[in-house]
């Protein structure tokens, strides 16, 4: 069983010679970001997430949605374990699968075979894992002989195919999606999105972060708001399948 638990999680950047900022600077940040606050040192921060509770289970489909800077990808990075609250704690249970950026741990000096030992262990996979799944991540990713070249010698769709095979080559309880993948050129990306739907179709618990509504109420059955730091409202929806496999660009 797969499960969630977050419970008055907050999350804080401190804001270094903030004494130089203006007040309208200050303003413009309090507007589109984080809630402007003081630690308990009284020094200046950004409250990225501000007392936020929820759990989730088995089954959960849920789409966070919000303005930019509202917190969305900061809770993504807090469930992937990336970022420690300063107050509150978060309990999750089952493999985490996390996509906010498929190319964390890849090297462009280093070769494409290289590189799926590299991403493997940034994504928590063990070598000798990762070495069972060798041979299928080259396959998908067509690349032939280049994988035995340095990935600075790739063209952008190929170092999109090669991080793409190895970001979705294992399964997951829960899934975190910082928008929905898309990879290389329109035939290759039919084979990336067959997959990635079948990743998304067995993962336990799915949180997807984007702002396509389309997607979102094609593939979640929890919407879930924030607003500066703050959870706002879930809202438990009916899925639209037509819009489900539609990929954002």
């Amino acid at each position: 069983m797969a499960r969630i638990k977050a419970q008055n999680v907050c999350v804080d950047f401190a804001i270094y010679a903030s004494s130089g900022r203006s007040v309208k600077n200050t303003v413009l940040n309090a507007a589109t970001g984080g809630l402007i606050a003081r630690d308990a040192r009284d020094n200046m921060v950004v409250r990225a997430l501000d007392d936020v509770s929820f759990e989730f289970h088995d089954g959960a489909r849920v789409g966070l949605v919000g303005h930019n800077g509202s917190g969305k990808t900061t809770l993504l990075r807090v469930l992937a374990g990336a970022y420690e609250p300063v107050r509150g704690t978060v309990e999750v249970e089952g493999r985490v699968a996390s996509m906010l950026n498929i190319w964390i741990g890849m090297d462009l000096e280093a070769t494409g075979y290289e590189n799926i030992f590299m991403r493997g262990v940034m994504m928590g996979v063990r070598p000798k894992a990762i070495a069972r799944l060798v041979e299928e991540i080259c396959d998908f990713a067509e690349l032939g002989d280049y994988i035995h070249v340095p990935m600075r010698t790739y063209s952008s769709g190929m170092a999109m195919r090669l991080a793409f095979a190895i970001s979705t080559c294992v399964d997951a309880e829960i899934l975190l999606m910082d928008e929905w993948l898309s990879a290389g050129d329109a035939e290759f990306n039919e084979k990336a999105q067959r997959r990635l739907r079948a990743i998304v179709d067995r993962a336990k618990i799915l949180v997807l972060v984007s702002h396509d509504a389309a997607l979102i109420r094609g593939n979640c059955n929890t919407i879930m708001t924030l607003d500066h730091g703050k959870l706002i409202s879930l809202e438990s929806v009916e899925t639209t399948p037509a819009a489900s496999c539609e990929p954002v660009a």
